[in-house]
C-alpha cells in the first residue's frame, strides 16, 4: 500500500537490526572475539572491523556512530540507540531519523516505488506504493521456496542473507505477510519450519557457522 501498518511498532527496530546485519556482512563489525567472562552473544560488544565507507548513506552514518563511541556498546544497547529508544540523553546523538522515509526514496529512486499523497481522514500522508514488484516478488519467492522446495533442515546450510531475512522479517513481525499467499498445507509447513528455525537457542547455533554471529545475536535481541 506505500505505508507501514500503524500497529506494527516492531518494524523501526527490525530495519536497524536488519542495517547491523549488513555491516557484518560486508565485513565493517563484528562481535568481540569470545572470553571466559563474556560468552553470552547479548553480553559481547558490537566492534569495529573497518571503517571504510560502503556507499550506502544508513550504513555509513551507523558507521560512523559505531565509530565514535567511547566505550563499545552490545546489539541489543545498539538497536536501542539507533531507534532512539534510550533513557539517556547524552546518547541521542546515535539515533537514526527518518529511516523508512530515507529507505522509501532510495527504493523510489531505483523504480522500485513511486510517490503518492494518500488521504487518511483527518490528513494527507505521503505514501511510497510499490510500482515494480518484482523485487518484492522475488525476495518473498526467495523466503517461500527456502522453507519449502529448498528446504535443508540446517540453519548453517542455510545462505547467510536468507538467513538475515528471514529473522528480520520475523523480528518486523512481517513473516505471516511472507506466505500469505501459500495453499492452506504450504502455508503451515512453511510457518512451522520457520518456527523451528527461530526458536533455536542462538547462543548455540553462532558458534557452528563462520560469519553469522551477527545474525543469530540481532534473533537473540528480539527474543529476549
Amino acid at each position: 500500500q506505500g505505508y507501514t501498518s500503524f500497529w506494527n511498532d516492531c518494524i523501526s527496530s527490525g530495519l536497524r537490526g536488519g542495517i547491523l546485519i549488513e555491516l557484518a556482512l560486508r565485513g565493517r563489525i563484528q562481535l568481540e572475539p569470545l572470553t571466559m567472562r563474556k560468552k553470552r552473544l547479548l553480553d559481547r560488544k558490537v566492534v569495529l572491523k573497518s571503517d571504510a565507507p560502503t556507499g550506502d548513506v544508513l550504513l555509513d552514518e551507523t558507521l560512523r556512530h559505531i565509530k565514535a563511541t567511547e566505550s563499545a556498546e552490545t546489539v541489543q544497547t545498539w538497536i536501542e540507540l539507533l531507534t532512539g529508544e534510550t533513557w539517556n540523553p547524552f546518547k541521542l546523538q546515535y539515533q537514526l531519523r527518518n529511516v523508512r522515509e530515507r529507505i522509501a526514496k532510495n527504493l523510489v529512486e531505483k523504480g522500485i516505488l513511486t510517490t503518492e499523497k494518500q488521504n487518511f481522514l483527518l490528513f494527507d500522508m505521503t505514501t511510497h506504493p510499490v510500482s515494480n514488484a518484482t523485487e518484492k516478488q522475488r525476495l518473498v519467492k526467495k523466503l517461500q521456496e527456502s522453507m519449502l522446495e529448498r528446504w535443508v533442515n540446517d540453519p548453517h546450510r542455510m545462505d547467510r542473507r536468507t538467513l538475515a531475512l528471514l529473522v528480520l522479517a520475523h523480528s518486523s513481525d512481517v513473516l505471516e505477510n511472507v506466505f500469505a499467499s501459500l495453499a492452506d498445507d504450504k502455508y503451515d509447513l512453511a510457518m512451522n519450519r520457520s518456527k523451528d528455525l527461530l526458536d533455536l537457542d542462538p547462543e548455540m547455533e553462532a558458534p557452528k557457522a563462520k560469519g553469522t554471529e551477527m545474525i543469530w545475536a540481532v534473533l537473540a535481541a528480539f527474543n529476549k
